[in-house]
């Protein structure tokens, strides 16, 4: 039996290998086999094989086709498929406010000094945290929390109704932090996020409409490093 399917008159795919799906109400699992064609015959699956990460990232790339490469300008950090990391220096930004009970609401709309800030999107997800120097970062480099609401522990952003744009490539990264510096800023999803005596409020009133820089010495320390950052790990 033939089995093959053509696309346009330059591309003639057979069938090589199948995925077994196997999976119940909470966990599911992959198994990988290679197919035997068979004149006049149904086709037979080979033994089971582990679905290992190459396979993954080889079929990934074949579906996805090639992609243009892009120069790297010096603020990107690291760039993979899915994945692209980069800092932003400090600079003054315009901030939304939007909480249900009316905390900082006195901030909507103003403008604050910001601190340096890494930015990670993967798969759609956004991640901040914050520099404690205004320079670009290296491996080893230790992180701090970015003082904003909308952030969990682990630096990721409750989008909400943020305009995302689509992928991660050099092309997307001011769509991103307009997105996100146009969304509202609502709730804080941890406890502590600066060390300035008058906490985050105090912080960020202290900050409205000003041009002096940041005040850096306010940030959370982290022991995670940027290298574990990039690749979602915790510290």
């Amino acid at each position: 039996m033939q089995i093959h399917v053509s696309i346009g008159e330059n591309h003639r795919f057979e069938l090589r290998e199948a995925l077994l799906v196997y999976g119940d109400r909470q966990k599911s699992f992959v198994t990988r086999h290679d197919v035997a064609l068979q004149e006049n015959a149904p086709p037979t699956l080979g033994p089971a094989q582990p679905l290992t990460v190459a396979f993954v990232e080889s079929l990934v790339r074949s579906l996805s086709g090639s992609s243009d490469a892009e120069v790297l300008p010096e603020s990107i950090l690291a760039k993979g498929d899915r994945l692209i990391v980069w800092w932003t220096p400090a600079q003054r930004r315009q901030m939304f406010y939007e909480n249900s009970e009316d905390k900082a609401s006195e901030l909507n709309g103003l403008v604050f000094p910001q601190p340096p800030l890494v930015w990670r999107v993967k798969n759609g997800d956004l991640m901040i945290r914050a520099l404690t120097e205004n320079k670009r970062p290296q491996t080893a480099t230790k992180l701090a929390i970015a003082p904003f609401w909308n952030l969990s522990d682990n630096g990721r952003v409750c989008t909400g109704s943020m305009r995302r744009p689509d992928g991660a490539t050099v092309s997307s990264i001011t769509d991103w932090e307009r997105g996100y510096y146009e969304s509202a800023f609502t709730h804080a999803n941890v406890g502590r996020l600066t060390r300035h005596p008058g906490g985050f409020e105090g912080l960020w009133t202290s900050l409205a409409g000003k041009r002096k820089p940041f005040p850096l010495d306010t940030l959370i320390g982290l022991p995670q490093t940027l290298a574990q950052f990039v690749r979602g790990e915790r510290a």
